[in-house]
């Protein structure tokens, strides 16, 4: 794949990290803004009338790619200090972009943008880096294709791709096959600019912010719950959405690596501030206070509909636990640091659910699996399960293959802060998609990294 790339400029020149032990991290720190959030508020700040202002947007590759896609539709997308102006073109109004958008490894930014062009007639070109490129988008166009929107695809619905918006796009209702906040997304915000009731229904819940956003930006949009549970989302097309001032939480997801340290790691006492605590996200704490955690949250308060505190962690004895399948959509992200925690338990973890895992930036199963081998860990990896056996201690030593995904690497980075030996992976450039500051942060607050 690499070679069809290179025309983008995304090849890169690996660059290795090892994490040594060490003992209490310690400290008060604050995790970059939260990834979904960041994306949607670009994302409906280009098509709101005025100007959307946004604090605390995460300043990663995934996320200035979305910025940048949203400036090739004709919104006007600034930095002045430390807020983001959005200056939008208003529902229906965006413009016909004269290249192709640059999406990078934003797997996110592409899908939503895919949704938001939907209704438009005209053709828009999506471009990535190898990892995006190899990551089949069916699941998203195939609703989108059922509004009158044409695709050309290189094989398998994979990027390079160009998306063309009919002439009258047809309101759609789907339901969504498998549990994806993605798929739902892109299928609301097509229907933003398409005449009638777009309805998506959703048989298991997953993370909310589009439909939180969408009611903040003055969309007309309903949730109805039906007697089998089944989440009924309807947006009213056409339909003026205002500009909004959106301040963007800490990410849960990069919260997650910080949590997970101060656990495993003897001595610590550790507090991450301002983290998004939305329900369909926290499935990680939640199974780590199962697993026993010392993890409490105070200052708990609620910012543009968002559930938001500070969460202390400190040093724990942990015991697996059995983690469901339906507990998967509200911790898709952090099953790879959630085996790196299992590794340091006493007794069986095992893991439920995960076949989404073998479709994220790689394939996130086996390179977790084959993570824990290499240093050591005792783990059993099933068709769409994880079985990890901890005995309290790692003994680390190994190198992981990250295979260019961002969560893998700080996963296993964040495993060598207490395992015995040191650990290592192969590459930490992509880190960047979503994580810049990270080995500051932890450098920070204790970590050695080198």
């Amino acid at each position: 794949m690499a070679s069809q790339n290179a025309a983008h400029g995304h090849d890169h020149t690996p660059v290795p990290l090892t994490s040594s032990p060490v003992t209490n991290l310690s400290g008060s720190i604050s995790a970059p803004g939260d990834k979904s959030i960041s994306h949607r508020s670009l994302l409906l700040g280009a098509v709101a009338d005025g100007q959307t202002r946004i604090t605390g947007l995460l300043e990663a590759d995934d996320v200035m790619a979305t910025a940048g896609a949203m400036r090739a539709l004709g919104a006007n997308v600034r930095k002045e200090g430390d807020t983001w102006l959005v200056d939008g073109m208003g529902n229906g109004a965006l413009l016909e972009p004269t290249e192709p958008l640059d999406f990078g490894n934003a797997g996110t930014g592409s899908r939503l943008a895919m949704g938001l062009v939907a209704g438009y007639d005209f053709p828009v070109t999506f471009v990535g880096d190898a990892s995006l490129s190899s990551r089949p988008m069916g699941r998203v166009l195939n609703p989108l294709r059922e509004t009158g929107m044409q695709v050309e695809s290189s094989e398998g619905d994979r990027l390079p791709l160009t998306v063309h918006g009919a002439p009258l796009p047809t309101p759609i209702t789907y339901r969504v096959p498998v549990a994806s906040a993605q798929v739902k997304s892109a299928v609301l915000l097509a229907g933003l600019n398409i005449a009638g009731t777009t309805t998506v229904i959703e048989p298991v819940m997953t993370r909310d912010h589009t439909e939180k956003m969408l009611a903040g930006f003055g969309a007309n949009i309903s949730i109805e719950v039906d007697e089998d549970g089944a989440r009924h989302i309807s947006v009213e097309g056409q339909t003026p959405l205002k500009a909004q001032d959106v301040t963007v939480p800490c990410d849960p997801s990069s919260s997650s690596f910080a949590v997970v340290a101060g656990l495993i790691t003897p001595g610590s006492d550790l507090t991450i501030q301002n983290v998004l605590l939305n329900p369909t996200r926290t499935g990680l704490f939640d199974t780590l206070k199962e697993m026993g955690a010392d993890l409490t949250i105070a200052n708990h308060r609620t910012s543009g509909g968002e559930d938001i505190g500070d969460i202390r962690v400190r040093h724990s004895k942990l015991k697996g636990v059995t983690v469901p399948a339906d507990r998967a959509p509200s911790m898709i992200d952090e099953y790879p640091v959630l085996a790196v925690a299992a590794s340091f338990a006493e007794g069986e973890t095992l893991m439920l659910g995960l076949d989404e895992l073998r479709v994220k930036e790689c394939d996130r199963l086996a390179a977790t699996a084959r993570g824990l081998e290499a240093n050591g860990v005792d783990c059993t990896e099933g068709e769409d399960t994880l079985t990890v056996r901890g005995n309290g201690s790692v003994e680390g030593g190994g190198t992981v293959e990250t295979l260019l995904d961002h969560r893998i690497a700080m996963s296993f980075l964040v495993m060598g802060m207490a395992s015995q030996k040191p650990v290592s992976v192969d590459d930490t450039v992509m880190i960047n998609t979503s994580f810049r500051e990270f080995v500051p942060l932890m450098t920070s607050i204790g970590a050695n990294l080198t």
